[in-house]
């Protein structure tokens, strides 16, 4: 087969309509690209934008980035380097609870900014502990904060 080196996104394509027990047809319908093309990327023969990679990860319901990393355009160490740095963020001592959600939001935009649709790094298990962290911080904070020292 005159593979593009895209043979796995396409397995892992075909895999996860068949796991959504759509036809090709119905995919192509739904993600708004032609059967043919579908069909192609599926058996490896084409190597498709990150547009339509997008437009098949949201008809399959399926996130953006897990084709972005099985296509070649995102590897998963910038994702996992995505993570550590709010990670980093979030441990940081010298920053405030609320340095440190201004610095994730900027974060956050730059990388919309960028083409990254969701801040989502794809493990939720993750993002559950950094929402608890946060949480727990806030309350260490709130309870050591001094009503004066805030004030001002």
């Amino acid at each position: 087969m005159a593979s593009l080196n895209v043979g796995n996104l396409g397995e892992y394509l075909r895999e996860q309509r068949r796991n959504a027990q759509l036809s090709l047809r119905q995919l192509a319908d739904a993600a708004g690209v032609s059967n043919p093309y579908l069909s192609q990327i599926e058996r490896g023969l084409r190597k498709p934008s990150a547009e339509v990679l997008q437009q098949v990860a949201k008809a399959l319901r399926i996130s953006a980035e897990t084709l972005y990393v099985r296509a070649g355009i995102l590897d998963a160490e910038r994702d996992r380097d995505e993570v550590e740095t709010r990670a980093v963020v979030l441990a940081d001592p010298t920053l405030t609870e609320q340095q440190k959600q201004v610095l994730l939001q900027v974060y956050e935009s730059f990388r919309k900014e960028n083409g990254f649709v969701d801040g989502d790094s794809g493990d939720g298990a993750v993002d559950a502990q950094e929402r608890k962290r946060k949480q727990e911080q806030k309350q260490d904070h709130e309870s050591d904060a001094d009503p004066q020292q805030t004030a001002s």
